[in-house]
């Protein structure tokens, strides 16, 4: 569609200045009117204005969206009761009237039955060839699409992921969803919040020998865990760690259980979502030979945090400081004055050792 075309200097010079205005529009085909333009995974992209009606996927993208102003503008959300609580914790109220058409991965009959002007996913993120959802395919039942920014392909087609530093990619997002829904203001005041309290938590003391995190999302005969470019490589960096997984060139992907071995991490953090409990990660990281050894199995140096704190969203920077926090316990970290602004002790989340020490 030719709202997705690539647009000129003179359109790009003018998303820059960020302000949605008729001076600083394109015609887009599919709103008839006045668009915006933003880049979007190396992409000059354009969305109508004015945008209200947003489908936004994913507890991370939610929380995003909410933080970036956008409430008003979201027709319809997906995944969101996994996160509620915490995203509630984080928003209030603001996250009970929304719309969820489904609890699970949308299906390409969602997203055109919520009539949306956009959609706001990502590849393994609502999007996906095998299950009939692209780009391509949103545009042909005249749907623009604005991509999650740390799930960039790496290539067109190509399966990794992941093209900036997640905070660049956060900041991005945050200041794009602001933009195109009419809050750049908005955008803008949360992606400076998350910048001052990330440079706070770089100004906390350090470790000479800073200590490894090893992230399990999920295990089987493989473990589910993420790379360079994915939320908790941010995450760890900023709390003063090291991610056992910082070499590979992906967002969230499989290791093999040798790899958790070699890590001989200090502390494992589990992503707490449904298919797999906390309970059941821990039994499997007991029971694995190449696991259960681990000095961090043996003495439960376990942080258990919600899907949407891991998954680029606001919500990486009160992970950041919360596993600061937790590494202090340890005393794998010197002592700081980081606080965390989201208690996340009030969600009674199993394996928290270290948080309730």
């Amino acid at each position: 569609m030719t709202s997705r075309a690539l647009r000129t200097v003179t359109a790009l010079a003018c998303a820059v200045a960020v302000t949605a205005t008729a001076a600083c529009s394109t015609t887009s085909d599919s709103a008839g009117g006045d668009s915006v333009t933003v880049t979007n995974c190396g992409k000059e992209a354009s969305f109508p204005q004015p945008l209200n009606r947003l489908f936004v996927n994913d507890g991370g993208m939610i929380a995003i969206a909410l933080a970036a102003g956008a409430h008003d503008a979201i027709t319809a959300v997906s995944s969101l009761s996994r996160d509620k609580d915490v995203l509630r914790l984080a928003y209030g109220s603001q996250v009970d009237d929304l719309n969820e058409v489904t609890t699970k991965q949308p299906t390409l009959e969602n997203f055109v039955a919520a009539r949306p002007q956009v959609v706001y996913a990502g590849y393994n993120y609502g999007m996906s060839e095998s299950r009939g959802i692209t780009i391509d395919i949103l545009n042909q039942h005249g749907i623009d699409v604005y991509q999650l920014s740390e799930a960039c392909r790496q290539a067109d087609g190509a399966p990794e992921r992941g093209t900036m530093d997640p905070w660049t990619a956060l900041d991005t997002d945050l200041r794009n969803i602001g933009t195109i829904t009419g809050h750049a203001e908005e955008g803008a005041a949360a992606a400076d919040d998350v910048k001052r309290r990330l440079a706070a938590l770089r100004a906390a003391p350090q470790a000479e020998n800073p200590p490894t995190v090893f992230v399990f999302d999920s295990g089987s005969d493989t473990v589910f865990t993420s790379g360079a470019f994915g939320g908790p490589q941010g995450i760890i960096d900023a709390a003063g760690a090291r991610s056992a997984t910082e070499d590979v060139k992906d967002t969230w992907t499989a290791v093999s259980w040798e790899r958790v071995a070699t890590a001989d991490p200090d502390v494992i953090a589990f992503v707490d979502y449904p298919g797999q409990s906390v309970g059941e990660k821990i039994a499997a990281l007991r029971s694995n030979p190449a696991s259960r050894s681990l000095r961090a199995v043996q003495e439960n140096r376990f942080i258990n945090l919600p899907y949407a704190m891991w998954v680029s969203s606001p919500l990486n920077i009160d992970a950041a400081e919360t596993l600061r926090k937790a590494l202090e316990t340890t005393g794998a970290l010197p002592t700081s004055s980081i606080t965390p602004a989201l208690d996340i002790t009030s969600l009674n989340l199993d394996g928290n050792q270290l948080l309730t020490k």
